[in-house]
């Protein structure tokens, strides 16, 4: 715990890694491949990644496991491969951490099992914990110094996700993806999110918001976390601008520029953890950090003040209250009484 803890003492901020799989994209991984095989497969491929993510100024980076639970590899047929991907995962990333000159953090991602959990699904959250503890196990094993839930859009999920990997003994954070009218896909709200960690049994190191529909949105959520949840450390991992299908390729709207500007607001808005998510890379990564150490703390951010630098925002961010994702609405019918 202390390791983690003890560089976010001593730093207003730390600055986190960009994307994982558009960059291996670019770098050669096929659309439907699981980016875990290149820990063995190609390792060279994902330490060179992190390499240049610390270069651009990563205090923390994100191992290669986002899909490593039994769930998600289960449809590569490599279930029985959790433990060795994800271990691999955290010694690639620590060996790259450990000769950064610099003290450079370790976080084990662990992503969704892209199951539906119940009363609504299959997925009990118990069977769910169980997946995520042998998951958290083995990033522990090959060295991560804190656990990195993301991109989980249900309660259930979450504490299952929670309870799983709370086994491991590491420090854990803990972010949801808000991209449905400024809710997650379950119909979750910022400020519902900051309560629900707030009463959870085993309290998580950090809380915060990943992907989503772009930077400005990824900032008002931050608003809406941090006004819930004053009290807790708080991460900002926005997507760089908005996804276009460009000459048969997906690319981000992002500059360098707009992505320096989102850091900035991102620190007004309380995050203590900025990074990004997809289309953000090295180059986007290293003008975020030299924005960010040129930038003085100032006041919250307004959603109008946002909007004028980042882009529009939802509807919930500006007060309203949007109709429920047609997901969540599922999920509140089929609920039992």
């Amino acid at each position: 715990m202390s390791k983690f803890l003890d560089l976010l003492a001593s730093r207003p901020w730390l600055l986190a890694d960009g994307a994982t799989g558009t960059n291996y994209f670019q770098m050669g991984l096929q659309s439907g491949d699981a980016p875990e095989f290149w820990n063995v497969d190609h390792p060279d491929r994902v330490r060179s990644l992190h390499r240049q993510f610390i270069e651009a100024g990563a205090d923390l980076i994100l191992t290669n496991s986002f899909g490593g639970n039994r769930y998600r590899l289960k449809l590569h047929d490599a279930q029985n491969r959790v433990h060795e991907l994800n271990k691999r995962a955290a010694e690639l990333a620590r060996e790259e951490a450990n000769a950064a000159g610099r003290v450079v953090l370790v976080a084990g991602s662990m992503g969704p099992t892209g199951e539906i959990f119940e009363p609504v699904g299959p997925l009990s959250i118990a069977d769910g914990a169980d997946a995520f503890a042998e998951q958290a196990r083995a990033l522990a094993e090959g060295g991560a110094d804190v656990l990195w839930i993301e991109t989980i859009s249900s309660e259930e999920e979450l504490k299952a996700a929670m309870e799983g990997a709370s086994q491991a003994g590491l420090p854990i954070v803990t972010t949801m993806s808000f991209d449905t009218n400024g809710r997650t896909m379950m119909g979750i709200t910022p400020a519902a999110f900051g309560a629900m960690t707030a009463a959870l049994d085993k309290q998580p190191a950090g809380i915060g918001a990943n992907c989503g529909t772009g930077a400005a949105e990824l900032v008002a959520t931050v608003l809406g976390i941090t006004a819930a949840r004053p009290d807790a450390v708080v991460v900002a991992k926005g997507n760089c601008g908005i996804p276009q299908f460009v000459g048969g390729h997906i690319h981000y709207s992002g500059t360098p520029e707009i992505m320096a500007d989102y850091a900035c607001l991102a620190l007004d808005a309380g995050a203590r953890i900025i990074g990004g998510c997809c289309g953000t890379e090295p180059k986007h990564l290293a003008a975020m950090r030299s924005a960010l150490e040129a930038h003085k703390k100032g006041d919250r951010p307004s959603v109008e003040e946002i909007t004028a630098k980042l882009g529009e925002v939802s509807a919930l961010a500006h007060g309203a209250a949007p109709a429920r994702s047609e997901a969540s609405e599922r999920r509140r019918r089929r609920a039992p009484s």
